[in-house]
């Protein structure tokens, strides 16, 4: 259990919630874990498939509390929120927004402040931590040249520009990619990003790391009631959930791109968790797959200060903390939307 902006996450799947007065009651097999008032609450989030009692939901949906069901792997699976005024609010808001391209500039562009920083910090670390093995003039190169970007987003009001400065940014950083895998260079390699469809073994890793990361990314903003479909960055497409990828490019670096280095350097994966089909497309075994959603699962619980709120929290809940964050700055309670800067 714990409590962040005004929102109780509740991380354990065998937990039932009740109402006690105005109290909200952790149970486990009838034994009581905990007991907190609901007075201050704007929303509770429960990560499992045991429930909440009619008594709660109905107490919830009168006050405006939002109850959020999340799946122990976090999917979303539904929210509670009794009359919409709150939410309706919140999506006009973000609508407008969207709508306005001066307007969605103004909250893309500290996406993609937190993405070329965070890359920038990458980079940064693998200097520091094995100069030996890199090319480290190249590594200060790149990092000079990111620095230099993020003060041209700042400044930036046009949303095709800011494309553009991502764009050189990715290059730049994907150029320094290869030599980040330390380990099984043979088997794994970096030359450029494939998608559809993936042609290396690394390619096909960061693939389903950003789906993984897009779908916790669109959860996370169903679950404070944003539209994940609407996007600021990426415009409106059927079927794609722009938002949800506008706001996991400040964690692809720090959270993906790094799982994946981990798993190769680390040995966890390796060639036989891979097969290649007749049209050159990677993709991964059956038993590699598991091995990369077992360490995914793991990587969630891992425990991270978060650098704007100043709290301890998990990785798992780095997607709902800046979507919670997004949610305040549309509704004015923030002056300004924080990226992720991780260091």
């Amino acid at each position: 259990m714990r409590k962040l902006l005004n929102t109780l996450f509740i991380n354990h799947s065998d937990v039932y919630l009740s109402l006690d007065g105005d109290n909200i009651v952790l149970l486990k097999e009838q034994e009581k874990l905990g007991r907190l008032p609901l007075h201050n609450l704007e929303s509770i989030v429960t990560f499992g498939y045991t429930g909440a009692s009619p008594a709660l939901m109905g107490y919830c949906a009168e006050r405006n509390i939002s109850l959020v069901f999340f799946t122990m792997n976090g999917r979303f699976l539904a929210r509670v929120i009794g009359e919409s005024r709150g939410n309706v609010v919140l999506r006009k808001k973000q609508y407008r927004v969207s709508d306005d391209e001066g307007m969605s500039a103004t909250v893309a562009r500290n996406f993609i402040i937190g993405k070329i920083y965070n890359n920038k910090w990458i980079v940064e670390r693998i200097t520091r931590d094995y100069p030996l093995r890199i090319d480290v003039t190249k590594f200060k190169e790149v990092s000079k040249y990111l620095s230099s970007i993020i003060k041209d987003v700042r400044e930036c009001n046009d949303l095709e520009r800011l494309r553009g400065l991502e764009g050189q940014a990715a290059i730049s950083y994907n150029k320094l990619f290869n030599q980040m895998i330390l380990q099984q260079k043979e088997d794994f390699y970096f030359h450029s990003r494939s998608r559809r469809p993936p042609l290396d073994n690394v390619n096909a890793m960061l693939s389903f790391a950003y789906t993984l990361l897009a779908n916790d990314m669109a959860s996370a903003l169903e679950g404070v009631g944003l539209d994940a479909y609407v996007g600021f960055l990426h415009r409106d497409r059927p079927g794609r959930a722009s938002l949800a990828l506008d706001v996991m490019e400040e964690l692809r670096g720090v959270y993906a791109d790094r799982f994946v280095l981990s798993l190769i350097n680390k040995k966890v994966v390796n060639k036989d968790d891979f097969l290649k089909k007749e049209n050159g497309a990677v993709i991964m075994t059956e038993e590699g797959r598991r091995k990369f959603l077992t360490a995914w699962q793991n990587k969630k619980q891992e425990k991270i200060t978060h650098p704007f709120l100043g709290e301890k929290i998990s990785w798992g809940l780095v997607p709902h903390a800046q979507a919670l964050l997004l949610a305040r700055y549309l509704r004015n309670d923030l002056d300004e939307y924080p990226p992720f800067l991780w260091k």
